[in-house]
């Protein structure tokens, strides 16, 4: 066998660079404990680069290059240096080409597509099937365009137009687009086109090409040192190679400058002289193309950046075809590994996309790009943002989705255009969960190779795969059937969130709380908005919202809202805000919420929320979080937004289950109805069982202590006593909560007697009202609440709601015993991870024959009582599910749960 210094030796001899980690360590601190695999969107920055650009700033002074001062000239010679040095960089004399300086790919492809709009007649546009968005989108500009889906369909097509077989209006200009390298795929291009094509067409058919080489210059070389094969326009951003600055590049071919020259529009800088008054007249700079191209003042400082970049780059990594050797030794190591991962049933792992012409072991056809998706055991596919959740836990980065690739992502996963636009229907939109539909995924995850990785990275991904979605045991084909147990429940806590992502106020153990059609009363009626976007902010991008502590003044009719954490002086440590929708009586007339704003940031709905304008409303959350944010309240009765749930019906197959695992579930009865929201994320309540909890406490390795509070539960519900044994995930087998409520005097705590006290009302009136109601003591209350499916869960449940720390569990252990297993049904779950159930009010309770008087929240007139129409729940009420008729196999431990399926796509506990 070979020995570690063996095996180093001959990764060397492979193009792997052995100075990588002690680059890491002394030039990449961001990266400590991080698997960064995003180097296609960009690469990390070395501290050198920093440090350098810094000391060249605070050394010389820099001016507008647009003027004749000292610093001004400064600039100007360092810029022109700057543009010679990249141009070597490609092997492009300045005799063949000329730089353009532009903020980065997609701006260098937007100027070439405007030149060619504004040419007689407008011109012809064929892109490749593989390019990025920002070339596909240069179509809207042509006056007619063509997709090649195929290389053959390139190549044949250039061979028509040099044998004159192919088609174009003679007077006619085109443009060909196409990527040196699939941002998708990593699959390389030929590059021999732009040549192929010169030759191709003949005289009166003059088409151009634009090469995207972006994703192919961040990890490999472009040599343009023969200008007449070279690309007439290339593209490129530039922080892709060297992480800072963030800049872009346009090189044109001077031989092709011509369509670049009809360009109307003139900025400051491209002109000579130019009349307003009694004639428009303006002549164009005629030194240089890019004295006519660059608009306005030049990005000074980043171009001079470009210049440490430069420097830097080359004294850690040496050449491009250094980082080349190295990334090409990763990619095919992390590809290799990926496609021998199986399960036990011998069914594989990923499904790798890579074209037929590419080859990992041939660094000319394919970069260090790796795509793929994952699968279970049954061949389900594995929804990637449930593995984005779980690679955030263990610090790894990567990118998922359709990355602004769609023709490739259409190819690989064979999507038509009819399906795409059904999916679009369906819900899906860029960064959102819709990733599994029509049995299909929407996308693809990439895992992008660069010069700072190494071999511990591709380690760790693989082991991250084989950790949470390797199934290690086949599941028995047999399950036994038992006698499922049924016991009974009691409410063991309640708690509510006035304000959406912000900490829980738990209510006190003699207090009765309505539950109406949008959830308990005051539950995320309020949200806190960004002051410039007005979008909601949330605790899963800002953890200290836990640290944000409302908690309800029944007496004195306000939320009062403290934060747990240092503030300014100038800052009150706790603000009051009325509940009324209408505080116009209250002492702060300031708290009015009198501004109405439309955002569509709540699981994508648009709401009008009302903000509140009151500064030191502003000043309080601001100071707490450090980001400009402000109060807005949903009031009950507003919405327009509803539950995203489908109600579960008893399963009539009453097939088998493996406890934590879920039980199939049939299509909704006809008739079914939505249930209202406020800003909670998919449903008006959510439960959690204390038998379940303490089920998932055992499986934490270290006895991590796990609260009840990271699930942001309304309702947490404990097994009574002298049921039986506890029966963890009972509730994955409940249709329905039926509540038995114990009249109490505590039920009536407002009356009308005390409506007109709210700024102060004496204990005496308050008494009175509740010896009244308790004088009318009716029976017992029956009321039902329906169970719409169980809680996706993400790595929120991950923050401690107490010191607004991000740890590993409870998230790690779930996703290894809760994740569910689409072996039925549609196959558009995916292996999402489910803890808790969500519930509302159901839509047709039984009739009840008593009225009861109770607190419904915030109305116009105040905070008030109504009569009837809604539900009380307390703590110690009994509670009854409504189960399924199932069978159970005898309990047992096992990862990924069972082969049930549960419908209509799950939802995230809301922040």
């Amino acid at each position: 066998m070979m020995n570690q210094s063996s095996i180093l030796e001959e990764t060397i001899k492979l193009g792997y660079n052995k100075d990588v980690d002690r680059i890491r360590l002394k030039e990449y601190p961001t990266l400590k404990d991080t698997i960064y695999l995003d180097h296609a969107g960009t690469t990390p920055y070395p501290k050198s680069l920093i440090e350098q650009f810094s000391q060249v700033l605070t050394q010389s002074l820099f001016g507008n290059p647009h003027s004749n001062s000292a610093s001004s000239q400064l600039s100007t010679r360092r810029i022109e240096d700057v543009r010679l040095r990249t141009l070597r960089f490609f092997n492009a004399s300045p005799d063949h080409f000329d730089l353009v300086f532009v903020a980065n790919a997609t701006a260098g492809i937007k100027l070439i597509a405007e030149c060619f709009r504004e040419q007689p007649g407008g011109f012809w546009f064929g892109y490749h099937r593989d390019a990025h968005t920002s070339l596909v989108g240069a179509r809207e500009h042509a006056v007619e365009h063509r997709c090649f889906g195929h290389d053959a369909d390139v190549e044949g097509w250039m061979q028509g137009l040099k044998t004159a077989q192919t088609s174009l209006s003679e007077a006619r200009l085109g443009l060909y687009a196409y990527p040196a390298q699939s941002n998708l795929n990593g699959r390389r291009l030929p590059l021999s086109w732009p040549g192929l094509l010169r030759y191709s067409c003949s005289s009166r058919h003059r088409i151009y090409s634009l090469l995207d080489a972006a994703a192919l210059v961040s990890t490999s070389a472009l040599d343009l040192s023969d200008p007449l094969h070279a690309p007439d326009f290339t593209v490129l951003s530039l922080y892709k190679i060297f992480g800072f600055p963030d800049l872009g590049a346009l090189i044109i071919r001077k031989d092709s400058s011509t369509p670049l020259r009809c360009r109307r529009y003139f900025g400051g800088g491209t002109v000579e002289m130019v009349t307003c008054m009694d004639e428009s007249w303006h002549i164009k700079k005629q030194n240089s193309l890019h004295e006519q191209l660059e608009d306005g003042t030049l990005p000074i400082h980043s171009i001079i950046a470009l210049d440490s970049a430069f420097d830097v780059h080359a004294k850690l990594f040496g050449s491009l075809n250094q980082i080349s050797a190295h990334t090409s030794f990763l990619a095919s190591r992390l590809h290799r590994n990926l496609s021998c991962l199986h399960h036990a049933n011998g069914t594989s792992v990923c499904t790798l996309y890579t074209d037929p012409q590419s080859s990992y072991d041939r660094p000319r056809t394919q970069g260090p790009i790796v795509a793929l998706n994952l699968r279970n055991s049954n061949g389900e596919w594995i929804s990637n943002a449930e593995v984005e959740k779980l690679a955030a836990i263990r610090n790894i980065q990567f990118r998922s989705g359709g990355l602004c690739n769609p023709g490739g992502v259409a190819a690989s996963l064979d999507l038509t255009p009819w399906e795409m636009k059904r999916n679009y229907s369906a819900g899906q939109r860029c960064g959102n969960e819709n990733d599994i539909l029509g049995r299909k995924p929407t996308g693809v995850i990439r895992l992008s190779l660069g010069a700072t990785n190494n071999i511990e990275d591709i380690t760790a991904f693989v082991q991250f795969v084989e950790e949470f979605f390797v199934d290690h045991h086949c599941l028995p084909n047999h399950l036994v059937s038992v006698t499922a147990l049924a016991p009974s429940f009691y409410v063991d806590t309640l708690t509510i969130y006035p304000i959406k992502s912000c900490g829980g106020w738990q209510l006190p153990p003699h207090l009765a709380w309505d539950i109406n059609q949008e959830g308990l009363a005051l539950d995320r009626e309020w949200c806190l908005v960004h002051q410039g976007t007005r979008a909601a902010l949330s605790q899963k991008r800002m953890p200290r919202m836990a640290l944000i502590r409302p908690s309800v003044d029944v007496a004195a009719a306000v939320l009062r809202v403290r934060y747990d954490g240092p503030l300014p002086p100038s800052v009150p440590t706790e603000i009051a805000v009325p509940l009324s929708a209408n505080p116009s009586g209250s002492e702060n007339p300031s708290d009015l919420c009198i501004e109405a704003c439309s955002f569509s940031n709540v699981c994508g709905d648009p709401i009008t929320p009302h903000i509140y304008t009151s500064p030191h409303i502003a000043a309080f959350f601001t100071a707490a979080l450090s980001t400009p944010c402000t109060l807005a309240r949903f009031p009950p009765g507003s919405s327009n937004r509803h539950s995203k749930l489908q109600l579960q019906r008893p399963d009539p197959k009453n097939r088998p289950s493996i406890p934590g695992a879920f039980p199939p579930t049939p299509p909704p009865s006809p008739g079914q109805h939505a249930h209202p929201l406020l800003l909670s994320n998919e449903s008006p309540i959510l439960a959690i069982s204390r038998s379940s909890l303490d089920h998932l406490q055992s499986l934490i390795p270290d006895e991590q202590p796990v609260p009840a509070s990271v699930f942001r539960a309304n309702i947490v519900l404990a097994q009574q006593a002298g049921t039986g044994p506890e029966v963890p995930y009972d509730e994955d087998h409940w249709i329905g909560l039926s509540l038995q409520q114990k009249w109490n005097q505590n039920h009536a705590r407002r009356t009308d007697d005390d409506d007109h006290n709210r700024h102060g009302s004496n204990n005496a009136s308050r008494a009175h009202a509740a010896a009244a109601a308790a004088a009318t003591t009716p029976p017992p209350q029956q009321q039902q609440l329906d169970v719409l499916g169980p809680c996706r869960r993400c790595q929120m449940v991950c923050i401690d709601q107490t010191t607004a720390e991000r740890r590993a569990e409870p998230f790690v252990t779930l996703a290894k015993t809760r994740r569910r297993r689409d072996g039925e049904g549609d196959g558009e779950g995916g292996s999402k991870v489910f803890f808790g159930v969500h519930c509302a009010l159901a839509l047709a309770p039984a009739p009840t024959t008593t009225t009861t008087t109770t607190v419904v929240g915030c109305q116009a007139d105040g905070w008030r009582k109504e009569e009837g129409g809604t539900m009380t729940i307390r703590v110690g009420d009994r509670v009854e599910p409504i189960r399924r008729r199932r069978r159970v196999e005898s309990p047992r431990e096992g990862r990924g749960g069972g082969g049930g399926r549960v419908r209509a796509e799950p939802s995230e506990g809301d922040g």
